[in-house]
């Protein structure tokens, strides 16, 4: 027992800082570890309570308001801003991410991280879609759609790339007044995208929640496992 024991110490020493300048990686690893797990907390409660009275009362009542400002020059704004969270709303931002990393840092490390939490948010919104099934609103759709409704695919690749943006504007420098611009632009891209889906009829106000969560469940993994292995690299190329 005691050399067991003694072995998990040895192990666990391991993982200690080093010096003072890994503290940094540690403090982000352990808090974007932190809102990994709440967030798959809140997503689980969140899909257990689906069918419950009081998430209807808040669909219906959510809906129905978001119906009642329809007009013509609205949804044809809201139909444009539910594009920038589609296909080729993402081919294009990140055609101008990749050219903005580029110029600056000469190197792909964040477009491929920005990419691969993108990836992995639409592919898992398919598998959610097919294991939880539920079907779409049954109010008057302004565009048309195929797949299933929980959890929203828009709000949750919305808030896997533009929240994973948000994340970037603080790994590299910047002017104090153009990331704090940006953090706001890509926080209302989110929030809007997400309510644009309720507005144009399409998912219930739990399929835009669950995917805001499940979107951000994605940014913190990542987050964390980005910065293990920048640790893991750091770690070495001092030992070279």
């Amino acid at each position: 027992m005691r050399d067991w024991i003694r072995q998990l110490i040895i192990k666990l020493k391991v993982l200690l800082p080093r010096d003072r300048k890994e503290l940094p990686y540690y403090i982000l690893i352990g808090l974007s570890f932190l809102f990994f797990i709440i967030a798959t907390n809140l997503f689980v409660e969140l899909t257990e309570e689906l069918k419950g009275p009081a998430i209807d009362q808040i669909d219906q009542r959510v809906t129905e308001y978001f119906a009642s400002l329809r007009s013509p020059e609205l949804t044809r704004f809201v139909v444009f801003i539910t594009d920038m969270g589609d296909l080729y709303g993402y081919l294009v931002l990140t055609a101008i991410a990749t050219a903005f990393f580029l110029i600056k840092f000469k190197n792909w490390k964040f477009i491929l991280q920005l990419l691969g939490v993108l990836i992995l948010a639409s592919l898992s919104n398919i598998a959610l879609k097919r294991a939880i099934n539920r079907a779409r609103p049954d109010a008057d759709h302004l565009v048309v759609v195929e797949t299933l409704s929980y959890p929203s695919g828009h709000s949750m690749s919305a808030m896997a790339f533009y929240g994973f943006l948000i994340y970037l504007l603080f790994k590299i420098q910047m002017a104090t007044w153009l990331r704090i611009t940006l953090v706001f632009l890509f926080s209302f891209m989110i929030l809007s995208i997400g309510l644009s889906r309720i507005y144009l009829g399409v998912h219930y106000p739990s399929d835009v929640a669950g995917g805001f969560i499940a979107g951000l469940i994605w940014v913190a993994f990542c987050i964390t496992l980005f910065n293990i292995i920048d640790l893991l690299r750091r770690r070495k190329r001092a030992e070279i």
